[in-house]
């Protein structure tokens, strides 16, 4: 009985026996809880066994095409019946309708990534009912994007009970029975989404995405479809900014996270990894991030040999962590700071503020890019740094291609304030610093007596009102660019500092800001 396969399953990873990540632990709770409310009011989806099965059934038509198992019939290892079981198994109780939309899987690599993104494919195309489904195997090249699709055609290729059942014309795997369509689809294309109505959009190795383009061109496709799917698989990456990471993975994690609030019931999660204490050298600690790869002998030769070389050539490190103990690192060599040491100073709990000195750090662009204003305050032993930047709308759309940075959605979250026109008013940002001093002569300025170009800044930091009375000691800033705003802000009454950008001046707070950083005693 598969739905007590997977309650136990999910017993053994909790309990211990099967050796797994938190975030793997985390993904069986939130399973048992699923099935403890299935079908109420509050949760109204229920677990289809015969859903479930068909797709594992389909798993079993085809043959391992690579490793030591090659020629043999793919037998669905635990982690993918668990994956695929709740993908294909729970549905609306009313509707009978897929309750995941999305799905994403972070795992090492060697885990049969492409294997089962295949099974996917093929299965979202034909055995899943859809008439004319589109599948659409993406990623940002050509070349990246057809791996998935190649290992799809071979596979249908190799099982004969599909023979005559697909064709394959022109970079096209057509289902012919139901019509239905597997393409690639990559940012080299440069498509726009305009005409595509993707039943299941597929994609590999994610961290890769330097934006979320083609990811975006296939969800807003997907409007039509009752039941679409979203599915990604993916390693870790180098890269942070990237979506996969600051977007994708910080989202998922907070969806199985017991105690965040956060929940998305379209949306299904399996994260396996080594923890962030665990020992690389203890060889108990790979299953975590390599179910798969740690189930046969062979598997875990190859993981000894990969960590020998990443310990005899520490360069070779990084990509070891990253690929196949799926840690994100970030990806400069030998650079300033290891970003995880300053996530770990990140909180949500930020100290009462008002009546505390604080000193400000301003640098201003050449007009047409970022600006900021930086607070730096020293309580309990501790600094909270608060920041915010400033840039001209008119170039925000070009900066953010340019780029690769979500600008416009910063801009929604509060993190920067557009300024009118094609380069940035500096007298928004006299008005943010004024804004936040006790006893500024803002408090008491009628709005409508204030400049106008300066009434939307008042606005945009009425949010910070909360936080006003703090008290600026100095205000610091590079003269380059600066020197008629300090000598407004000196007018006001505040002191300022001239900090030119060089090594005499910088290269000792520099290196102690880091050392903050690393002792914990900075809190951004």
């Amino acid at each position: 009985m598969l739905r007590k396969y997977l309650i136990d399953y999910s017993l053994d990873v909790i309990g211990g026996d099967i050796v797994s990540c938190e975030k793997h632990k985390w993904a069986c709770r939130r399973f048992l809880r699923d099935i403890e409310r299935e079908g109420t009011d509050a949760f109204p989806f229920i677990f289809d066994e015969d859903k479930a099965l068909k797709f594992l059934k389909w798993m079993t038509y085809f043959k391992h095409r690579k490793g030591v198992l090659a020629g043999e019939f793919i037998d669905p290892h635990p982690i993918q019946q668990f994956i695929f079981a709740n993908i294909y198994g729970w549905v609306h109780k009313d509707t009978g309708y897929r309750r995941f939309k999305y799905a994403y899987w972070q795992v090492g690599r060697k885990n049969a990534k492409s294997q089962s993104l295949a099974c996917v494919a093929s299965y979202e195309s034909s055995a899943f009912g859809e008439p004319s489904a589109e599948i659409y195997c993406a990623a940002t090249k050509t070349a990246q994007a057809k791996l998935v699709w190649k290992e799809t055609q071979k596979m249908i290729e190799g099982c004969e009970d599909l023979n005559g059942k697909f064709k394959v014309a022109y970079g096209v795997i057509e289902h012919t029975k139901s019509d239905s369509t597997i393409s690639v689809l990559s940012k080299e294309d440069r498509k726009e989404g305009d005409g595509f109505n993707p039943q299941c959009g597929i994609i590999d190795e994610y961290h890769a995405h330097q934006t979320a383009e083609v990811y975006d061109i296939i969800e807003s496709g997907m409007v039509a479809r009752t039941q679409p799917l979203m599915m990604i698989i993916t390693t870790a990456g180098f890269e942070l900014a990237h979506p996969c990471y600051s977007v994708e993975y910080n989202y998922i994690s907070k969806i199985l996270e017991p105690d965040n609030p956060i929940e998305n019931d379209e949306y299904f999660v399996m994260v396996n990894e080594l923890d962030k204490d665990d020992d690389i050298k203890d060889e108990r600690n790979w299953e975590k991030a390599n179910p798969i790869v740690c189930s046969y002998p062979e598997g875990v030769a190859h993981l000894r040999g990969k960590l020998q070389k990443a310990l005899d050539v520490p360069e070779k490190m990084r990509n070891y962590l990253t690929k196949n103990m799926n840690r994100w690192v970030d990806q400069k060599d030998n650079g300033y700071m290891a970003m995880d040491k300053w996530r770990d100073c990140g909180t949500n709990t930020i100290p009462e503020l008002a009546g505390q000195e604080c000193f400000v750090g301003i640098d201003l662009s050449s007009k047409i890019d970022l600006t900021s204003a930086s607070f730096e305050f020293f309580i309990d032993g501790k600094y909270v740094v608060l920041s915010h930047s400033f840039m001209p709308e008119d170039t925000l759309a070009e900066k953010r291609k340019t780029d690769k940075m979500p600008y416009d959605l910063w801009v929604k979250q509060g993190w920067i304030t557009t300024t009118p026109g094609a380069i940035v008013d500096y007298r928004f940002i006299d008005a943010y610093i004024k804004y936040h001093e006790q006893g500024s002569e803002t408090d008491e300025t009628d709005e409508t007596a204030v400049d106008p170009a300066l009434a939307e800044a008042i606005a945009v930091v009425s949010r910070y009102a909360e936080q006003r009375g703090w008290i600026i000691k100095e205000i610091c800033y590079d003269p380059y660019n600066a020197t008629q705003f300090a000598q407004e802000l000196d007018t006001d009454g505040y002191e300022c500092v001239e900090i030119r950008q060089g090594v005499k001046t910088l290269s000792e707070p520099t290196k102690d800001f880091r050392n903050q950083v690393y002792a914990g005693n900075e809190s951004p």
